[in-house]
């Protein structure tokens, strides 16, 4: 008994130990949780084995009760056919079984209570696998449910970064087209005051002095070609 109650502790202490250090807590459940039905199942075992033993001993009883019966029925036939010395080996072999009989219910007294003791510690250690199971359950429902949280949270904290870099973006676009209506409304004022002209800021009378100069030109390349004809 002392070495299946110890066989439990070490399982609960390496339960603890494991999830102090737990990279993976669900896999570390599961498995502490097979282990303590390992541990169920060993006990039950030796349960079996204890309760066989008890059986066992059970039919020696039986056995050492019939053989009482059977000596003293054989030491009166004796005595009844005037034979006192088989009556008493008769009672000798009554007086082994007797002997044997106290040996062997000492020992049945002592395995029942051992059974009993196991019995109690199987259900003990059934009840309390079954609340570990309902508190493994919780355990793994929370930490996915913490799991999808942080999953959430990383997921938001990179859109954040997403979204940082289009409204930087944004702010760009903002800044560029406010700078090209600027440009649009100060080209548009520029032809509203005619300093969009053609660029030629000459006088009238330059102007008609250019033609004439011009027309000169003219008619002396007009003069200059006659001249050429005419020669040849």
């Amino acid at each position: 008994m002392s070495l299946l109650k110890r066989t439990a502790e070490l399982i609960e202490a390496r339960f603890n130990k494991l999830l102090n250090a737990a990279e993976d807590p669900n896999a570390e459940l599961d498995l502490s949780y097979e282990k303590m039905l390992e541990g169920l199942q060993e006990t039950r075992r030796h349960l079996a084995d204890v309760v066989t033993e008890q059986k066992v001993l059970e039919g020696q009883i039986d056995s050492a009760k019939a053989d009482i019966a059977r000596d003293e029925n054989d030491a009166k036939l004796a005595l009844q056919a005037q034979r006192e010395d088989l009556a008493r080996a008769a009672l000798t072999q009554k007086q082994i079984a007797v002997t044997k009989l106290a040996s062997l219910t000492e020992a049945h007294d002592k395995i029942t209570a051992e059974v009993q003791k196991l019995e109690e510690y199987e259900h003990k250690f059934q009840d309390r696998i079954e609340a570990f199971r309902t508190q493994k359950e919780v355990l793994k429902s929370e930490y996915g449910g913490a799991q999808a949280e942080v999953q959430v949270e990383e997921s938001l904290s990179g859109l954040s970064n997403k979204l940082g870099g289009a409204g930087e973006t944004v702010r760009r676009a903002k800044d560029k087209t406010e700078a090209t209506q600027a440009h649009a409304k100060a080209l548009e004022s520029l032809e509203e005051s005619g300093a969009l002209d053609d660029g030629d800021e000459r006088s009238s009378a330059e102007k008609e002095l250019e033609q004439l100069r011009s027309g000169q030109s003219v008619d002396s390349d007009l003069e200059r070609l006659k001249a050429e004809i005419n020669k040849k």
